[in-house]
């Protein structure tokens, strides 16, 4: 995770942001924006990381951002063929788009994607949101922590 002038970013990479006890880890250390750069071959692929980055915005509250390779490079073994779509969600409230997406590009195109990102509308959200997953999660049955942290 890193401190930037624009809030607190975490970054997962691919498959990692297809378990979410990483990405609560790193919003319990308040993170607003969560950036996943991903490389699938298939579409199926590209949509279990799509849709898991889309359950952590939901889950932790906070900005996802999702970017992959796309084309093709046919002289380099085992990447000679890509799929994938850059897009942006946000958690799934009032202030924020009926979907849960902020801004996405034309699958499999090359596309450049700039989004504005409110981080006041998540911590709206997380003190008056109609839904607050991050608040109402069960720490008083389980934890999740670092191993080996010693925060």
């Amino acid at each position: 995770m890193f401190d930037t002038d624009f809030g607190k970013v975490g970054v997962l990479i691919c498959y990692d942001v297809e378990f979410p006890e990483l990405a609560r880890l790193l919003s319990e250390k308040e993170m607003q924006i969560l950036l996943v750069p991903f490389w699938t071959d298939t579409k199926n692929g590209y949509l279990r990381v799509r849709r898991c980055a889309q359950a952590r915005a939901i889950e932790n509250e906070c900005y996802v951002a999702i970017a992959g390779n796309i084309g093709n490079l046919p002289q380099v073994d085992s990447v000679d063929i890509q799929y994938g779509q850059t897009a942006v969600f946000s958690p799934s409230d009032f202030a924020f788009p009926h979907d849960a997406i902020m801004a996405e590009t034309t699958p499999n195109t090359e596309m450049t994607l700039i989004v504005d990102v409110d981080l006041a509308k998540l911590q709206e959200l997380q003190n008056e949101g109609s839904v607050r997953n991050y608040l109402d999660r069960r720490r008083d049955l389980y934890k999740i922590v670092w191993t080996g942290d010693d925060e």
